[in-house]
Parts: structure tokens; C-alpha cells; sequence
């Protein structure tokens, strides 16, 4: 019954994860642990500021962590670093200026069924910016609650 449980809980429910790289900083570093709740985007739409799990589009055997910063039907561009959604400027205060890389990306379009991922560190992270937007069955989690290390215990915002 145990076994049954701890299936269910992991399969549905929540996972631990363990961060790797810097691509989040100063959110998330590399090497803690959080869990991923995979419960939520059954009753609730993924939306933008989401930190989300997602299977690696270019390698589905690979998860990655990263911020939603575009859904479906949105226009993302970024001008010199800022980030514009349907051609508004988007507040990121999550974003220090020593982590944006202050590149310039053409307007994208995201298509149904995709979402537009980007690292907070944007000068080390692999992101939709290089491989494009990724697909929500490729979702499969919020970050919601870090465990490890026990200074930075608490809710991920």
C-alpha cells in the first residue's frame, strides 16, 4: 500500500528536484533542492511568471527550470535587455542588472499550446531564446517550495 501511495504522490502530486546550473539565480542556485508541484495545472492555467519544470524540447530525457515570461497568443521581444509583452514593457524585479545579458531579440508570436520560457540569470541561460517556445504537454510542474539548503527553506515566489 505504501509502494501504491508513494506512486501515486510522485506520478500526480509533487516531486523533489534538485536545481542544476545558475540559470535562475538569484531565485534559484545551483544545487538546491525543491519540490515541484505537478498537481496544479490540472485545475489551473500556467501563467506568466510561473517558475516551471518542463521536459528539455531539443532532449525530453532532460528537465529544465525556468520562468514563463509568455503564453499562447502572446507577442514576447526583447529590446536591449527589457522584456515586452504584446508590446508592453514587462517589470522584472526578480532580473538584477548584473544578469541581463542587454541582447535585443526579435517580436515571436507564441503559437497555441506553447509557452515562452526565460532564465532570470539571462547571461547563463539556455532558454527560449535559443531553441524557441516550449510545449505545455513539455510542462509538468510549478516550483513551489524549496527544502535544501535549510537557510532558504520556505515557499518559491
Amino acid at each position: 500500500m505504501a509502494v501504491l501511495f508513494c506512486f501515486f504522490l510522485i506520478t500526480f502530486v509533487a516531486q523533489a528536484f534538485r536545481v542544476q546550473g545558475t540559470s535562475m539565480l538569484p531565485l534559484l542556485d545551483d544545487s538546491e533542492r525543491i519540490i515541484v508541484n505537478k498537481f496544479i495545472y490540472r485545475f489551473h492555467s500556467i501563467e506568466r511568471g510561473d517558475v516551471v519544470v518542463f521536459w528539455y524540447p531539443k532532449d525530453p530525457s532532460v528537465s529544465f527550470i525556468k520562468r514563463v515570461v509568455a503564453v499562447p497568443g502572446d507577442t514576447v521581444e526583447l529590446r536591449r535587455g527589457a522584456l515586452y509583452v504584446n508590446n508592453q514593457r514587462v517589470d522584472e524585479p526578480y532580473l538584477l542588472a548584473q544578469f541581463n545579458d542587454g541582447e535585443s531579440h526579435s517580436p515571436v508570436d507564441v503559437p497555441k499550446g506553447y509557452y515562452y520560457v526565460l532564465g532570470d540569470h539571462r547571461n547563463s541561460s539556455n532558454d527560449s531564446r535559443t531553441w524557441g517556445e516550449v510545449p505545455e504537454k513539455y510542462i509538468y510542474g510549478k516550483a513551489f517550495f524549496r527544502f535544501w539548503p535549510p537557510s532558504k527553506f520556505g515557499l518559491i515566489h
